[in-house]
């Protein structure tokens, strides 16, 4: 059975879903055996409902309980979810003997999830094709004719389902690429208190596991990365290959731990950009796109800086930004001159690319414009508008200035926003080290 979670935390109120996972791995042992480590899947980082990292749980597991393993993951979704919170509206799905027709379905469903923006009814659709309750409360989880069946609960307008069925989905697919994270919960009589994490202990435990984990401090910016912020019960969170996430929290201090798990997830992959032109993006949607620089970086109020791009083809233009969480990758876009050949990688909303990484493929030849310089080794000066020049000593003329190279300060390569601003399913440079291009991790 696989069992899919979303929408249960909130905002203003804290709470988990991967907390909730958590106490899962542990209440549902007795009832089998737990399949792999439970997975954590971002969804698309562009939707509007989305807590702050728009995560969804998926947990597998062999069992011959399989009612009373429904029941008990109901019982934990309904007890901690944050459901007095009109955006939290919990779904919970449960999968077992999927069809080749119903794998293909949730494979789809999940990469739209990742990618695009849906809506509860594409979940209901694809719930009416399997489950036989088809959309009106529980399933049953009988087969349905194609093979599978599939179950479900839906709290309030139940926009969880998407998140939950898209986190089955890729449980039922596999998943190509993968990374992990150890995260490490608080005791429950804390939460709603400051945390008591010792910054020096990350630091340590970043220099003896980095570049096998990453995102855990923000060197550049002398930022802690991984402690949040909030009333969640999550305490810390460490990124990376599974053995050095191990070993970095051995290193940490801090506060009693009630309780912590290793999630295999889809962070650091970049599975929600998707290729295309310029003249193609969709706002809500995250690209990787092609483009040579047409507007020179501009830096506005509240310290963005903005460039365009098009593309030499279509003509088709649009602008990207490097807003001011960014910190320092502002000072490799502002390098960047008319003329500059790219690949920038971002979400697109009102027609501006948030960036995420840039590549930069070719820098634009730059010039200096200074007066000629005379033959008898004198610099000329102006004759006036439109008239040329002049030597002063010995009267020659010239109508050309002389164009100077310009040494650029800036280097062909993949640069990256800090870890402080990356989206948590971004592709950190450091996981991007083979091929001939040149990459400059941000730390």
């Amino acid at each position: 059975m696989l069992i899919g979670i979303d929408d249960t935390d909130s905002r203003s109120e804290g709470g988990c879903t991967t907390y909730i996972a958590a106490v899962l791995v542990e209440k549902l042992a007795k009832y089998g055996d737990l399949i792999n480590h439970p997975l954590l899947i971002r969804l698309n980082p562009n939707i509007k409902y989305r807590t702050r990292g728009n995560g969804a749980i998926a947990i597998g597991i062999e069992t011959d309980k399989p009612e009373k393993v429904k029941q008990v993951v109901l019982d934990e979704v309904g007890s901690q979810s944050k459901l007095s919170d009109e955006n939290t509206n919990p779904g919970v799905v449960f999968i077992d003997r999927a069809s080749e027709r119903m794998r293909c379905d949730l494979k789809s469903f999940s990469r739209r999830a990742i990618q695009d923006i849906l809506e509860i009814e594409d979940a209901e659709r694809l719930i009416n094709r399997y489950s036989a309750d088809g959309g009106d409360g529980d399933g049953s989880g009988v087969d349905d004719g194609d093979g599978g069946g599939m179950d479900f609960c839906r709290f309030k307008n139940g926009r969880g389902l998407i998140g939950a069925l898209a986190a089955a989905g890729i449980a039922e697919n596999g998943i190509s690429d993968y990374t992990f994270e150890l995260i490490a919960y608080r005791e429950q009589s804390r939460i709603g208190t400051a945390r008591d994490v010792d910054s020096e202990s990350i630091r340590d435990a970043d220099m003896r596991t980095y570049p096998r984990t990453w995102d855990t401090v923000d060197i550049a910016n002398k930022t802690i990365v991984c402690v949040p912020h909030g009333p969640d019960p999550v305490l810390f969170g460490i990124r990376g290959e599974a053995d050095a996430a191990i070993e970095a929290f051995g290193h940490i201090r801090s506060e009693p731990i009630e309780r912590s798990v290793l999630f295999r997830t889809n962070q650091g992959t970049d599975m929600h950009l998707v290729r295309a032109a310029i003249d193609q993006t969709v706002d809500g949607r995250s690209y990787i796109l092609k483009g040579v620089v047409s507007s020179a970086p501009r830096t506005i109020c509240g310290g963005h800086v903005i460039f365009g791009i098009a593309d030499t083809q279509s003509r088709a233009e649009i602008d990207c930004a490097a807003f001011e969480p960014t910190k320092n990758f502002r000072e490799v876009v502002r390098k960047l001159a008319i003329g500059d050949r790219v690949v920038v990688c971002g979400s697109v909303n009102n027609r501006t690319v948030n960036l995420e990484k840039i590549r930069i493929t070719h820098l634009a030849d730059r010039y200096e414009i200074r007066n000629p310089v005379c033959a008898c080794g004198r610099r000329m000066k102006s004759a006036g508008a439109g008239q040329g020049y002049r030597c002063k000593r010995c009267g020659s003329e010239s109508d050309a200035p002389e164009r100077v190279p310009v040494k650029r300060d800036l280097d062909c390569g993949w640069y990256e926003v800090p870890p402080s601003a990356r989206r948590h399913i971004a592709k950190p440079l450091v996981r991007c080290t083979g091929g001939a291009c040149l990459v400059h991790p941000g730390r």
